[in-house]
């Protein structure tokens, strides 16, 4: 049986993460740099014949973000659905843009009818030093599902991952061959986010107005 390489097909995602809890009175609303900030997803194979097919990589468009280091910290993070890329280095060109229009049409993202894939941060738990589980509502495919995601900070960056069931979100995975190859319900997805840098030069000009000021206060 021969089965051809460009028909499966991968979902849409998104994440989230936040700062420390006791930030300063100074902390504010940041920008995140979307040209540095990195999301990947992994979709998998399953079924009698999937040695015949192949798993999937695939880049997301993180287009807009922001993040409020803030008492009460808050994300919001905007993906654009029709810029997502699959990557499959193992892929011919004309297979790889065969999985990328399946992908971004009506049987699985729907990009034309849903734009964008949204999230808003709902809770954060500290659990322990730069660690945090973050809890948020995502809107993916038409729907809106609460999710939860790890995240870690390391040297100004924010890293984690996540997993998502197309199901949850009304998307039905991919099968071909009469069933025998298809695309596991769940995914994977990993993140690498950092906040722009002019946004944080801003931060931090504002943090030495601030103590300047207190300063004068006190003398």
């Amino acid at each position: 049986m021969h089965v051809h390489r460009s028909t499966l097909a991968i979902p849409g995602f998104v994440f989230a993460f936040t700062l420390p809890l006791n930030a300063p009175a100074w902390a504010e609303q940041r920008a995140l740099d979307t040209q540095q900030s990195t999301i990947t997803v992994h979709v998998f194979k399953s079924g009698l014949f999937r040695a015949l097919a192949d798993d999937h990589l695939i880049k997301a468009a993180l287009v807009d973000g922001s993040l409020d280091d803030s008492a009460t910290p808050r994300v919001e993070l905007v993906v654009a659905a029709n810029q997502m890329r699959v990557l499959d280095p193992g892929l011919s060109p004309k297979d790889r843009s065969d999985v990328q229009a399946r992908m971004l049409g009506p049987e699985v993202l729907d990009a034309t009818r849903f734009a964008h894939i949204r999230f808003r941060s709902t809770a954060v738990q500290l659990v322990e030093s730069d660690h945090w589980l973050v809890r948020g509502d995502l809107d993916l495919h038409g729907q809106t599902h609460q999710v939860a995601v790890k995240v870690i900070r390391q040297s100004g960056h924010y890293k984690g991952s996540t997993t998502l069931r197309q199901t949850e979100f009304g998307i039905t995975p991919i099968t071909i061959a009469g069933g025998t190859v298809k695309v596991k319900d769940e995914i994977a997805i990993d993140f690498d986010v950092v906040v722009d840098a002019v946004s944080k030069t801003i931060n931090d000009r504002g943090k030495a107005t601030a103590l300047s000021t207190n300063l004068n206060r006190m003398r």
